[in-house]
């Protein structure tokens, strides 16, 4: 009858664990609630839960009570038996075993007498992980206490596959959260309109591939009656592109109010984003200081480019002046370029994202198409012209996803 009634407790009390896992959200709680419950129901004096990570094919502990957290791969040792085969495995003399590993009692102090390890599997019959539990109080498991492993072990499958899909879905809304927080903030950096200078257009415009880009542009006027031009493009796109771009736009600001010697201004942003950036991450970026008296405009183009000018006369695309910053610490910038922008002469500055574009056959949009585009469209509004440059991108892609950032500055002398 003390079996019996002892039986009956540990059901009720599987019973009574599987009715909370059903509500427990929390991953970390709910794997503790099963360890203890192992512990309790089998009578044994520790209990570890090894995750399954499809991924790398490796099983890890995120709860082992009296061991730290372990990785290994999935096909080793008792654990990994227990996986591979999908069985309870009951071990009553530990160290005569081949297939366990001692190194985690010799680290750890602690000896493991016998244990009995089960997989955890979802409804699908997925794995999930191991659960193992360790030194029986009263001799070595039985097969009364396979069983009860085993429906413990059910429970806990399907409840820690329904528990890790809960804590991935919530990392991906705090994830998207903060996403959508870094977009506003990057959003807010950009020009809220676009500047009215005497005699001239201008217009600016961004699309990021992603929540945030790794491009932006700006519009600075300058107590001297000037306007600064700024277009960058940090590799990649992202959440790290965006900060790198946020703060050489914040240099290039703060060393406008100081200076407006373009050589100065351009080899000290260098030289500060080399300071803080990997060797692998750099800026392409166009600084030009635009003056609508004498109708000219000085610039450094640092790996930015083509710069291209639809003129009465033609069309002239130059390229880059410099090497874009953060590549090389220390780099001497030569003298500005210099253009001068008689009436009807429009300035195109655009990330590569829009020459890059490629259709499903590879071939990309380029600038020849941009050009062409430019000059039947002379006379139309700059930002009506940047809204049909970007539904030409979007034409020849044919349904391809965007895959790096768009922007676009772009000047116009009026006639």
């Amino acid at each position: 009858m003390s079996d019996l009634k002892r039986e009956n407790e540990n059901l009720r009390r599987i019973l009574d664990i599987a009715r909370y896992m059903a509500v427990t959200n929390d991953l970390d709680v709910l794997l503790g609630t099963i360890v203890e419950a192992t512990c309790e129901v089998l009578d044994c004096d520790r209990a570890t839960i090894f995750l399954y990570d499809p991924r790398s094919d490796e099983l890890y502990s995120r709860v082992a009570k009296g061991v730290e957290a372990l990785r290994f791969p999935a096909g080793r040792g008792i654990a990994g038996q227990a996986a591979r085969c999908r069985a309870c495995i009951n071990v009553p003399d530990t160290y005569a075993d081949p297939r366990f590993n001692p190194e985690v009692d010799r680290q750890t102090g602690y000896r493991t007498c016998n244990l009995l390890a089960l997989p955890l599997e979802n409804i699908q019959g997925e794995l999930i992980g191991v659960l193992q539990a360790l030194n029986k109080r009263d001799g070595c498991f039985t097969s009364a206490d396979e069983e009860l492993a085993r429906v413990l072990s059910a429970q806990a499958g399907v409840a820690l596959d329904r528990g890790r899909l809960l804590e991935e879905y919530a990392e991906k809304q705090r994830m998207q959260r903060d996403l959508d927080i870094a977009r506003e903030i990057q959003q807010g950096m950009l020009p809220k309109h676009n500047p009215v200078v005497e005699g001239y257009e201008i217009a600016g415009w961004n699309r990021s591939a992603d929540e945030t880009g790794g491009d932006a542009y700006d519009f600075i006027r300058l107590d001297d009656g000037r306007l600064a031009l700024f277009l960058a493009d940090a590799t990649g796109h992202g959440v790290g592109p965006a900060l790198i771009v946020a703060q050489c736009r914040a240099l290039l600001r703060a060393l406008l109010s100081v200076t407006r010697e373009l050589r100065a201004v351009a080899a000290r942003v260098n030289d500060l984003l080399a300071d803080d950036l990997a060797t692998d991450r750099f800026v392409t970026a166009f600084i030009g200081l635009l003056d609508p008296r004498t109708h000219t405009l000085e610039y450094v183009a640092g790996g930015q480019g083509p710069l291209i000018l639809v003129q009465a006369a033609g069309v002239e695309s130059r390229p880059a002046n410099a090497l874009p910053l953060a590549v090389v610490p220390g780099a001497e910038f030569e003298a500005p370029g210099q253009m001068h922008f008689s009436p009807g002469t429009t300035l195109v500055l655009l990330t590569d994202g829009f020459y890059e574009t490629t259709d499903p056959d590879g071939q990309q949009f380029g600038e020849q198409r941009v050009i062409e585009l430019i000059q039947r469209r002379t006379d139309t509004p700059l930002a009506d012209l940047i809204r049909e440059l970007h539904a030409a991108v979007e034409q020849f892609r044919r349904g391809r996803p965007q895959a790096d950032d768009l922007t676009a500055v772009l000047v116009r002398r009026n006639r």
